[in-house]
């Protein structure tokens, strides 16, 4: 199957996903996740209209980034972020959102250095490990309104516009993406302001996902095929 025929296929997924839900398709972004597939894979995707693009690796965004520099597709940060990668983070052009703000920590090291960013702020979404898996990153979601609020007191520089999870290895979905949709209401609630994104699916689970509210969803396999 082609880069053409998979892409359609995941729109198609989405669109009936959203109809199930009573969604506008228009309310959901596909992100391509394309770690370790190369950039002309990118370009090829870009060609048939994908924009937005998910790398879990700095230094392999920081490469394609470069690589695609005449392009510029929109780069989505989707795996966790050391701080001594911090600056490479924010050189890349078209950065448009960093889904994996999980700790007091990272967010401090990101707010000493973007103002070097030649676009302003950046926009985040604080990544929740929903199902307890030790294995996975994320904090803990009884930490994530300390994290927010530490964020909106101390680092001006960043703008956080919601919750990114991800599903667990095994067992239903559905209460889990339920339970960050449910966080997600809870701390507009305390912070008083839209928290309107959720990053929430990938290839096996996105129909959940969608079910649940989520505005991004995050796929790779399912468009680029196996990792090379």
């Amino acid at each position: 199957m082609n880069l053409q025929t998979r892409l359609a296929a995941v729109h198609a997924r989405i669109a009936a996903a959203c109809s199930v839900s009573d969604r506008d398709p228009r309310t959901v972004t596909l992100v391509a996740v394309s770690k370790t597939h190369d950039a002309d894979r990118i370009r090829e995707a870009m060609a048939l209209g994908q924009v937005a693009f998910g790398e879990n690796r700095v230094h392999e965004l920081v490469a394609k980034a470069t690589a695609l520099a005449d392009l510029q597709p929109s780069w989505h940060m989707i795996g966790s972020v050391q701080t001594n990668k911090v600056k490479d983070l924010l050189a890349v052009p078209g950065l448009t959102l960093l889904h994996s703000l999980d700790r007091d920590k990272l967010a401090d090291v990101l707010e000493a250095q973007v103002g070097r960013r030649a676009t302003g702020k950046l926009t985040c979404l604080i990544e929740v490990n929903a199902s307890g898996d030790p294995t996975k990153h994320g904090a803990a979601p009884t930490d994530a309104a300390a994290l927010l609020v530490h964020v909106e007191r101390e680092c001006p520089g960043l703008e956080v516009c919601g919750l990114m999870a991800m599903g667990p290895l095994a067992g239903d979905v559905k209460p889990v993406f339920a339970s960050v949709a449910r966080l997600r209401d809870d701390l507009m609630q305390r912070c008083g302001r839209p928290l309107p994104v959720l990053s929430l699916g990938m290839s096996d689970d996105l129909e959940a996902a969608i079910d649940a509210g989520s505005t991004l969803v995050r796929i790779g396999t399912s468009i680029f095929g196996s990792r090379a």
